[in-house]
């Protein structure tokens, strides 16, 4: 099974990505024309996503792409806004 499933449904892709070497055990993501309409994650710091999840949203997907990518979580390369990153890529 892959880690990503979009499904498109009246215009709007809804995206359900399971991130690796996070705290977060999903991502739920709805797009429409490339705008971020709602994101809300499982798992993972959960005040913080909800912060990142409400500045996200409406917001072009490129935008978010390029400004969360590559971000580290302490030691780790990777964290849960770079694989928000990933998932919308």
């Amino acid at each position: 099974m892959s880690n990503i499933e979009i499904q498109e449904l009246n215009g709007i892709e809804e995206v359900r990505y399971i991130p690796e070497g996070v705290c977060s055990k999903l991502f739920l993501m709805k797009i429409k024309d490339d705008i971020i309409i709602e994101m809300e994650a499982i798992g993972g710091c959960s005040g913080n996503l909800k912060g990142i999840g409400s500045l996200i949203k409406g917001m072009n997907i490129h935008d978010v792409a390029s400004k969360l990518s590559g971000l580290p979580c302490g030691s780790r390369p990777t964290s849960c806004p770079d694989k928000i990153s990933k998932a919308i890529e």
